[in-house]
């Protein structure tokens, strides 16, 4: 077992470069996972500031000054976040208000619907099942109930945390942005002078990165406008908050798109019921998803390293578990990463093994 071990070490972390990006990698991680919470507005901004850099990059490249274009494109983050704060939230919040009035009534629909299954399906379903079954709904949306009793009894903290960011996060991004190459000389200085495998692997990451998580944020910004407008036009309750659901739904893949069907589709049964609006509706949601799949992703991500549909799920699952929704965004990158590391790593060639002893 030790020989095997001795080996292994020998072939995978002989060379000094993959004990120094070995290094690196352990301590980002941890660092990530024992004080991300702590750090969570530096994160954000971090995240953002990488987003802007793309924009701050064009303009340079038509000589706007560095200075100038920082001020430009900080200028548009700040709008962009006033119409957040001060024209979508409010709008969400009246929606979800509004549904939640409502939803006594969806559940009385739903009841009648229900309780009318024994009568047309009597070999399949009985008033038993259909009465255990209106049980249970009941049970989990009274533990619904609970949660945003909950939630709003912690809305002041809450709302400590959301002031907290908004003025530590815009101070950040712009000070990184600013002195964007200062601060990356100062981290320089601390890390080892003997970095080549490192300094390759993230070259050839960065720019997947970089693709990724613009091209995933201007995915949202098109599935969310675009739905938006398909469902205000055709008259669908909470449109804003379904298309705000469908444009996050992309972060997600796979999963995310199958989830958000549900509400949408109980959302026009309980408006129109089984009629043709509501078989409008799920083919216009259909023809959304089709258009984002096979227009949009490969339009957007065409630079982006593919990876198989089954490892995007576990990066999902694994880095979604460990770090929420801010894992499942960076799944794809994260997953890029290990590949590139793998790709590069230096491998000694195996030691062959001792043949027979010549006669």
């Amino acid at each position: 077992m030790i020989q095997i071990l001795r080996v292994w070490y020998q072939r995978y972390f002989s060379d000094p470069q993959a004990v120094i990006l070995a290094f690196m990698l352990v301590i980002g991680f941890a660092v990530v996972l024992t004080f991300g919470k702590m750090l969570a507005p530096v994160l954000a901004s971090v995240v953002i500031a990488y987003l802007l850099e793309g924009l701050v990059r064009f303009l340079v490249r038509y000589r706007v000054p560095r200075i100038v274009a920082v001020l430009l494109v900080f200028a548009g983050f700040m709008a962009f976040q006033i119409y957040v704060l001060f024209g979508l939230m409010p709008l969400l919040w009246y929606q979800v208000t509004q549904f939640f009035q409502e939803l006594p009534n969806m559940i009385a629909q739903g009841q009648a619907a229900l309780s009318r299954l024994p009568e047309r399906y009597p070999h399949f379903i009985s008033e038993v099942q259909i009465q255990d079954l209106i049980a249970a709904l009941r049970s989990e949306l009274g533990g619904i109930g609970q949660k945003v009793l909950s939630v709003s009894l912690a809305s002041v903290a809450g709302l400590i945390t959301l002031a907290i960011y908004l003025i530590l996060v815009p101070l950040l991004v712009f000070f990184f942005l600013k002195d964007k190459e200062r601060i990356l000389a100062w981290i320089n200085r601390y890390l080892p002078q003997e970095r080549r495998l490192a300094a390759h692997v993230w070259q050839e990451v960065n720019q997947q990165i970089g693709n990724y998580v613009r091209g995933k944020v201007w995915e949202i910004l098109i599935v969310w406008a675009a739905t938006f407008v398909t469902f205000k036009l055709m008259g669908l309750n909470y449109a804003m908050l379904l298309a705000v659901l469908v444009g996050l739904s992309v972060v997600i893949p796979y999963i995310g798109a199958i989830a958000v069907t549900f509400p949408v589709a109980l959302i026009a049964y309980f408006q129109w019921g089984w009629s043709e609006q509501f078989a409008y509706v799920m083919i216009a949601y259909g023809v959304i998803q089709a258009l984002d799949g096979n227009v949009l992703v490969p339009l957007l991500f065409s630079e982006v390293v593919n990876l198989h549909p089954v490892a995007i799920i576990l990066a999902v699952v694994v880095f979604g578990g460990l770090w929420g929704l801010w894992g499942a965004f960076f799944a794809i990158p994260l997953a890029t990463l290990v590949q590139a590391v793998l790709v590069a790593w230096p491998r000694t060639p195996a030691e062959a093994p001792p043949g027979p002893a010549a006669n």
